[in-house]
């Protein structure tokens, strides 16, 4: 890691790990320095890591690649290996090792990227984010009378979502809006077009045994950014 570097890119995978390579491309049209990344990818023993290391490489982005036998060796040189099994093997709990290894080299940011995503090419994905988390200024604010908000909530009497994880005892919430003057944004959430994260029981209404949902999302069913304070 040098001192260019404070930016920690955490991609749990066992699978698709070169959408990454769409991610460098975005930065580069966008004019993003990829000196401030450090791309951490979390997979495991049976995964080809050392093709990994090469297309970090062949991108000449920093990184490192952790597989399930480093990841002990990593707690084990700490003196916590009596606790890794809370973050489970072939998982994407392996996210909490990216969390652990993002404080333990005090980087000033960290993005968390899924393996089976893409960005939108018009929009710098890096960029972007690292704006809003500077964001200094009005913006819309939004609450419910169940204390969660559903980050879907823009159009919801056209598609009636909600993402994976939220709670079923706190839907059908009353939303409220209004605007609010922020200064201190500490995490920055985008939302995916196309295939949205639903829950299990909505993927199986609305397609079959093999989770493939028919429900598609664009970017019109999203009108714009908000804050929320008292989502949990």
């Amino acid at each position: 890691m040098s001192a260019s570097e404070d930016i920690c890119v955490v991609v749990p995978t066992i699978r698709e790990y070169e959408c990454m390579r769409a991610y460098f491309g975005n930065a580069r049209e966008h004019g993003f320095d990829l000196d401030r990344l450090h791309v951490l990818l979390v997979t495991e023993d049976f995964c080809d890591t050392d093709e990994m290391r090469a297309m970090l490489a062949e991108e000449g982005v920093s990184g490192e690649v952790f597989d399930g036998s480093r990841r002990e060796e990593w707690y084990d040189e700490r003196g916590i290996a009596e606790y890794d099994h809370l973050v489970p093997a072939a998982s994407h709990a392996e996210t909490s090792f990216g969390l652990l290894y993002v404080w333990a080299n005090d980087f000033d940011y960290c993005f968390f990227v899924d393996d089976d995503t893409l960005p939108h090419e018009e929009f710098d994905f890096f960029g972007r984010h690292l704006r809003n988390l500077r964001f200094e200024g009005e913006i819309e604010e939004v609450s419910s009378d169940e204390n969660w908000v559903n980050v879907l909530y823009q159009n919801f009497d056209g598609h009636g979502l909600y993402p994976r994880g939220y709670p079923y005892s706190a839907m059908d919430e009353t939303v409220e809006t209004d605007t609010t003057r922020v200064s201190d944004v500490v995490a920055s959430q985008g939302l995916w077009t196309n295939v949205p994260d639903l829950d299990a029981v909505r993927i199986l209404m609305d397609g079959d045994l093999q989770g493939q949902a028919e429900t598609r999302t664009s970017k019109a069913d999203y009108d714009g950014d908000f804050v929320s304070r008292s989502a949990r």
